[in-house]
């Protein structure tokens, strides 16, 4: 059963700022729409991922560790980190807002740690092993990487609205700019990654290699 043909075979290039898909007759070196530069693939996109999530990692511990807010009621004033933030709801009974807090704060960004690492060293290994799966699985990864930045738009806003002076007063610290950075780099990881890579020569439905570029 015939199958339908490949970008390759048919000498097409997807832009990777506008998204067109040009004809690489001739080699062009722009895209005829928007003049960004044209690359089969994202460039050094393996070492740019690794690099990006390296450092989120580095920016990952002092971001749990710091305190990313104070808070002060009455004149009394305590700092809390992510992880305390969410104890504290906990045990007031808002179960809701610290599960929420946990997955967007704490689990997505391990999420995307883990995820990532598979899909980079896999295709480093050029894996054959779940390439449908591995590719759903960099879908995921892009969807959920935005709402990393709940945390730090909760500290914001709640650090803009609390201000009654001498009853109560909240402050952004330290570890929430951490955290912001971790968030921007996960992101930036996400967006290195060429998922194109995951296919590069799989086999098609009828065993024959793709091929590569």
């Amino acid at each position: 059963m015939s199958r339908p043909p490949t970008a390759p075979e048919l000498n097409l290039c997807l832009c990777h700022s506008c998204g067109l898909a040009c004809d690489m007759t001739g080699e062009p070196q722009q895209c005829p729409r928007c003049d960004a530069d044209l690359h089969r693939y994202k460039t050094n996109s393996l070492a740019r991922t690794w690099a990006y999530m390296f450092t989120a990692l580095a920016f990952y511990v002092p971001a749990n560790l710091l305190p990313v807010m104070n808070t002060v009621m009455l004149g009394n004033g305590a700092d809390s980190t992510i992880m305390s933030g969410v104890i504290e709801f906990w045990q007031h009974g808002a179960w809701d807002i610290a599960l929420i807090i946990f997955i967007a704060s704490i689990a997505v960004p391990g999420i995307k740690f883990v995820a990532l690492t598979l899909l980079l060293i896999t295709v480093q290994r050029n894996s054959n092993w779940a390439r449908r799966e591995r590719s759903k699985m960099f879908r995921f990864v892009e969807l959920i990487g935005y709402w990393s930045m709940l945390d730090v738009i909760v500290v914001a806003l709640v650090a803009a609205l609390v201000k009654f002076q001498a009853l109560g007063d909240i402050e952004p610290r330290v570890g929430i700019l951490f955290f912001g950075l971790v968030v921007v780099f996960t992101m930036l990881a996400a967006m290195s990654f060429d998922p194109r890579l995951i296919w590069q020569d799989a086999p098609d439905e009828l065993g024959e290699p793709q091929p590569s570029t």
